[in-house]
């Protein structure tokens, strides 16, 4: 099973500090060794992007910011057997945050990614 996790924060007016990239790059070669990261990258601020939205028919486009007081800064898929294990290191990630860089606050939301195992086969 694939799962995304998305992280969000508030913009930090900050870098991280070095010691927490380090160890994000140590858990992610933990996790491409195990078999289990399949892909991460950082997200530039919605500011960059837009929204293309279908309401009423009509197909409108947004260009960002968008007005939420948390951005979506990464994200990361994994190749796991359960979301529970998603789940696990998505905690990790989090927890070198809460070690290394006190006071940052943020979330990671954690989505299957759907599969042809998701689907009844054709009838």
């Amino acid at each position: 099973m694939r799962y995304l996790t998305l992280l969000s924060s508030v913009q930090p007016t900050e870098p991280p500090p070095p010691g927490l990239m380090e160890a994000i790059m140590e858990l992610g070669a933990q996790a491409t060794a195990s078999g289990a990261l399949l892909d991460t990258a950082g997200l530039a601020p919605s500011a960059s992007g837009a929204r293309v939205q279908l309401s009423a028919g009509q197909l409108s486009v947004m260009d960002g910011p968008f007005t939420e007081a948390k951005e979506f800064i990464s994200y990361a898929v994994y190749q796991v057997h359960s979301k529970e294990e998603a789940v696990e290191w998505a905690a990790r990630f989090m927890k070198l945050h809460q070690d290394l860089w006190p006071g940052w606050e943020g979330e990671v939301e954690v989505r299957k990614v759907f599969g042809p195992e998701d689907f009844a086969p054709p009838a």
